[in-house]
């Protein structure tokens, strides 16, 4: 028995069994041209497929709103010529044995990092803040809202029609549901507002209420969530487990299935006040709160986090130990791998052979390429 061999156990949650706990974290490549998903997309991720990935997310790919992105190249998911891309992409990673599924996507007010397009209509968010204190575009009424979480709704059918096996929301990172989620950039005083994470959750929970609506029972919903910000890297939305649980609790309750919980290292303690510098990731409370599947994240198998990668840093391949001891003491279920796949597309099936030591070394490079 090699020490890998929990992160080969199979994995099932209703329709979903995946072969091993191995995700591919969703990355925004903006290599859609125009927004349309072509072959090259397909065969990018049919090649992870192929090289033993368990469950595939897709980069984030945008709902039908106006201004839903902030990159020219970032792919749609609406619209006839989108969908169909999309769903060459599913064909080729079911060709090739994988499961998959989109990461739905809503930028909100931010701007990208890596690109001076902007949309030729105002941005939307909350409350017309793209950070805090820093206005940009327009509030969201309230049939912006509603039309927002049908579009999402609508997005996740769609993957289900398509042939998908997941979807996942992205709530995260600052983006549109995260700038409801904070404090810093939602001052709204009506339904969607508020001073504790709860209230201000609520178009979180409305969303996942209409897209498990859209999709059945047994179609699984992913959401994933970061307490970090790109506007803000130390911001905590839940700053003790209690409040924690009154974040999370109602998403689940709303018809999450999996929490995806992003953080720049796995390996950091959520509450180290708590449980001490060794305790439970974020993943993990998530999951000890909610008693849900949890994906872990987080600069898994290098040795610097990926805002290093973006602004050029090198890194080096680090060893999975730390990885490997929490998943055996079962604090989350399954791990994503992002930028140690973008320079290995066989970098699974290379650590289940025992042969981690030869993966390839991941570079800034890599993030400029579709390979």
């Amino acid at each position: 028995m090699s020490s890998t061999d929990i992160l080969f156990k199979p994995f099932k949650i209703k329709s979903l069994e995946l072969a091993n706990r191995i995700v591919m974290a969703p990355m925004t490549r903006s290599m859609a041209p125009a927004g349309f998903p072509g072959a090259a997309n397909a065969a990018y991720y049919k090649r992870r497929a192929e090289g033993k990935v368990g469950l595939i997310l897709s980069e984030g790919t945008v709902i039908d709103r106006p201004a839903s992105r902030n990159d020219f190249n970032i792919p749609f998911f609406h619209g006839e010529e989108a969908l169909a891309g999309w769903k060459g992409v599913i064909d080729a990673v079911h060709e090739a044995g994988g499961k998959m599924g989109p990461q739905i996507w809503h930028t909100g007010s931010v701007t990208s990092f890596m690109t001076d397009w902007v949309p030729d209509v105002a941005v939307e968010s909350p409350s017309a803040l793209e950070g805090p204190d820093k206005p940009r575009g327009k509030a969201m009424s309230d049939e912006d809202i509603a039309d927002t979480i049908a579009a999402f709704a609508k997005a996740a059918a769609d993957a289900k029609r398509l042939g998908f096996d997941v979807a996942e929301i992205h709530g995260a990172h600052g983006y549109l549901i995260d700038q409801f989620f904070w404090d810093g950039t939602n001052h709204r005083d009506d339904n969607y507002g508020g001073k504790t994470i709860a209230e201000r959750s609520r178009f979180a929970v409305e969303t996942i209420a209409a897209v498990r609506k859209a999709v059945g029972p047994d179609f699984p919903i992913i959401i994933r969530l970061s307490q970090w910000k790109q506007q803000d890297y130390a911001a905590r939305l839940a700053t003790s487990p209690a409040e924690m649980e009154s974040w999370l609790a109602p998403m689940a309750d709303a018809g999450v299935d999996i929490f995806h919980c992003s953080q720049r290292r796995f390996w950091e303690p959520e509450f180290p006040e708590i449980d001490g510098e060794d305790g439970l990731n974020f993943a993990g409370w998530a999951k000890k709160i909610t008693g849900a599947a949890t994906i872990s994240v987080g600069s898994v198998g290098l040795s610097g986090d990926f805002i290093g990668s973006f602004s050029g840093e090198e890194v080096s391949n680090a060893g999975i130990d730390k990885l490997l001891t929490r998943m055996e003491r079962d604090e989350f279920d399954l791990v994503a791998v992002g930028r140690a796949l973008l320079s290995d597309p066989n970098w699974v099936a290379k650590v289940q052979n025992g042969n981690g030591d030869k993966v390839e070394t991941f570079t800034p490079a890599s993030l400029g390429e579709l390979v």
